[in-house]
């Protein structure tokens, strides 16, 4: 016997993108219904930004350890510690869980009425749910995005993907990450503190393709120091369950036999586009992403598609923004997408952020810069927290010294990408930001210098 619900505002979806447009639409007085297969939080909550930065927590806590135990310059020591990796999970687990319960109250409270279970799409205006069927005015699609797999590596067994990678029920001895981008290095650095011996395969000619040189580099050489092995412009052939061999094919054309107890399979994320009927829309298309205008509307008047699902850049704040303009907009606002960058982080040793335009892309864009760098090895905080490797870069026009990019890489850097957002929105010139006086001693403090340097008058190089 099917029921029919109706409803305004439908979402599929309860990532950050699907969760947030619901928050936003219960407090504008919308009905809304989200639905959502498995759990409030989507691959962000659950299985990815956050449990990943809580493994990585224990992994630079445990290595930290380590690190008192042989030789330490600040004066502490410790014997040899030992770490209870299901403990360690169960701390994870008690984060995600509190996460989770929390957005759950936030809908709760917003009056939003989220139903369990996977949707299937009729029309535009209908959607399935098991055996209810829901009718709506508006439709949001919010279902993310899912791990690339590779044919010859099929997951199961010691071949495993980012979400096996984050439970683990033991530390490998050995672990091969395969694809050099921020979740397989994330991963990789973490269990090389938590103690395995680690390898990356990566096809392009160096780690993190997607930045430029210059500011990887840190990173290299702390891989380097971690003693983590690189095998660059490599190509993953096969593996041999029989002696947990991966097969590799070096730039030469020889094959390579590396021996290992797990295989992470990292070479990035698709849309979230099949197994929910979505083919019944016939939507436009952007390659394997749903095409959108500026106000995230698809080609069929009234659905929405935001986050990965949407493409690139596939990141969690960027679906929270078009969730909560989507929601507007139903309500009757004026609004439109167009933020003046997005800051993309990488949470590796050290940390990367990149806002905005690198020097390259200005270059690019035929705009005339001045690019200018201050390096933490001038910066005091920098050194009492023992991490000396990194700068801070700004990108801004010649001729009017408005900033069109921030990077930066080093200890915390993560936390600078608000400072960095914040200045590009707000259309700041070097002047405005040389001209603010920074704490002392802070990290922040580079990013004044930056822009110090760049007007020619840095005081502490």
């Amino acid at each position: 016997m099917q029921q029919t619900l109706n409803t305004t505002l439908l979402i599929i979806g309860g990532g950050p993108g699907g969760y947030v447009t619901a928050i936003r639409a219960g407090q504008l007085g919308i009905s809304t219904i989200l639905v959502e297969g498995q759990s409030l939080g989507g691959t962000c909550l659950n299985i990815g930004c956050i449990p990943s930065k809580a493994l990585i927590h224990v992994a630079e806590q445990f290595h930290q350890t380590q690190h008192h135990s042989q030789h330490s310059a600040l004066g502490i020591s410790v014997s040899a510690p030992t770490l209870d990796i299901s403990k360690s999970v169960e701390w994870k687990d008690g984060i995600v869980d509190r996460l989770t319960t929390g957005v759950a109250a936030l809908l709760k409270k917003n009056k939003v009425q989220v139903i369990q279970g996977w949707a299937t799409v009729v029309d535009g205006k209908t959607v399935d749910v098991g055996d209810t069927r829901i009718q709506c005015e508006h439709l949001v699609l919010a279902t993310g995005s899912k791990s690339v797999n590779l044919p010859m590596l099929p997951i199961g067994g010691p071949i495993i993907s980012s979400t096996e990678a984050l439970a683990p029920t033991s530390v490998p001895k050995r672990l091969i990450v395969v694809g050099g981008g921020y979740i397989g290095l994330e991963l990789g650095i973490a269990y090389r503190k938590l103690g395995a011996e680690v390898s990356v395969v990566e096809a392009q000619e160096r780690i993190l393709p997607a930045y430029d040189a210059e500011l990887t580099q840190p990173v290299h050489d702390e891989l380097k120091k971690l003693g983590v092995k690189l095998y660059l412009k490599h190509s993953v052939q096969g593996f041999d369950s029989a002696s947990n061999t991966l097969q590799v094919l070096e730039p030469g054309g020889e094959t390579l036999n590396l021996e290992t107890d797990q295989v992470l399979v990292a070479v990035g994320r698709k849309p979230n586009t099949q197994g929910w009927n979505l083919e019944a829309l016939n939507l436009d298309m952007n390659g394997s992403s749903i095409k959108i205008d500026n106000r995230c509307q698809t080609s069929m008047r009234n659905v929405y598609a935001i986050g990965d699902l949407s493409g690139e850049p596939m990141l969690a704040h960027r679906a929270m923004a078009q969730g909560e303009m989507v929601a507007e907009l139903i309500s009757g606002k004026s609004r439109e997408f167009n933020p003046t960058a997005i800051a993309a982080v990488c949470f590796t040793d050290p940390e990367l952020v990149v806002v905005g335009k690198t020097p390259d892309e200005a270059k690019a864009a035929g705009l005339d810069c001045i690019v200018s760098s201050f390096p933490f090895a001038a910066n005091g905080r920098a050194m009492t927290l023992e991490s000396k490797s990194g700068f801070v870069r700004v990108v801004a026009r010649r001729d009017n010294h408005v900033i069109v990019g921030w990077q930066a890489v080093g200890v915390g850097v993560s936390e600078l990408s608000t400072a960095f957002g914040q200045s590009l929105e707000m259309g700041a010139r070097l002047e405005d930001i040389a001209g603010t006086i920074h704490a002392h001693p802070t990290l922040g403090e580079a990013v004044q210098e930056a822009a110090l340097r760049a007007l020619g008058h840095a005081l502490h190089l």
